[in-house]
């Protein structure tokens, strides 16, 4: 898959495209703490399909820019990166696909720029307003999402992730997968990405960013009703995920108006990993 950096939004991201080029556009958004290979499964199968598959390392990951300040990584700038992306190809209205972070762009784009978008595929990935109100409400989703406040500490998340090779951020996340999510190969695909410089400390400042945010986001929740998403949307949900509830599926459909999710039992977070060809069946499907 060739690969190049694009400029947008003051930044450079690297970039692998591959299908046709008359293709019709997908871009595809990775999550933590994976890069544009977390889509080894999908991209191939997407071109072959007659797409023309577009997918970012996102700001931050492997070869991208990594500006070092948390306010660069605030959701808004995340989606200004990937508009930049469309105009770069010439992309009016996009067919989007985001996994984990990557689908939390995707949210954000759709909820404000719904006329950039065409349709929109998520993956183990709540609405953000469901998720607001789902941490205010459940202690036990507090309980699993306990990792997103230590992530806040200055320096120390960083040097516990990177000791002794990456063994405690190998162990998350191949603990959070079935036994065949994640072969040796692919583990050291990511430590390349990991060892870029300045790359930890960017993958974090997703997360600090978003609780620096956090605040505008519960008063909006206090005093506004949950935003819709107007776009077709399709959620696809592994069940045992780690670190959400499949309880946020049915309640981020009912602010879509025109959704539909597909929940993959024996799934876990890594839903496009565990079931690569049924998942990729359903994007195809929808995007076409």
């Amino acid at each position: 898959m060739p690969g190049w950096f694009i400029e947008t939004n003051n930044i450079k991201l690297h970039v692998v495209t591959d299908g046709p080029g008359d293709g019709t556009p997908v871009i595809l958004l990775h999550g933590f703490p994976e890069f544009h290979y977390g889509w080894r499964k999908q991209i191939p199968v997407l071109a072959q399909a007659g797409f023309r598959v577009i997918a970012p390392d996102q700001r931050g990951y492997n070869l991208s820019d990594k500006p070092r300040r948390v306010s660069a990584y605030r959701v808004e700038t995340l989606a200004w990166d990937i508009l930049g992306l469309f105009d770069h190809f010439g992309i009016r209205k996009a067919r989007l696909v985001g996994h984990d972070w990557g689908a939390v762009a995707a949210w954000d784009i759709a909820l404000h720029y719904p006329d950039r978008l065409e349709k929109l595929a998520i993956l183990n990935a709540p609405h953000p307003d469901v998720m607001t109100r789902f941490i205010l409400e459940h202690p036990e989703q507090r309980k699993k999402s306990w990792y997103v406040f230590f992530f806040q500490i200055p320096l120390l998340p960083e040097w516990i992730l990177r000791k002794d090779n990456y063994r405690d951020l190998v162990r998350t996340i191949v603990g959070s997968g079935r036994k065949s999510t994640f072969s040796r190969q692919d583990i050291e695909e990511y430590k390349k990405a990991w060892s870029q410089p300045g790359a930890l400390t960017a993958m974090l400042n997703w997360y600090r960013a978003i609780v620096r945010a956090s605040f505008k986001s519960v008063f909006r929740f206090k005093r506004e009703p949950a935003r819709r998403v107007k776009i077709p949307v399709l959620i696809l949900w592994g069940k045992n995920d780690a670190a959400l509830s499949h309880e946020l599926v049915q309640s981020s459909l009912e602010l879509c108006d025109h959704g539909s999710a597909v929940l993959y039992e024996k799934a876990t977070h890594w839903v496009h990993l565990d079931e690569a060809d049924d998942v990729n069946k359903k994007l195809i499907g929808f995007l076409q």
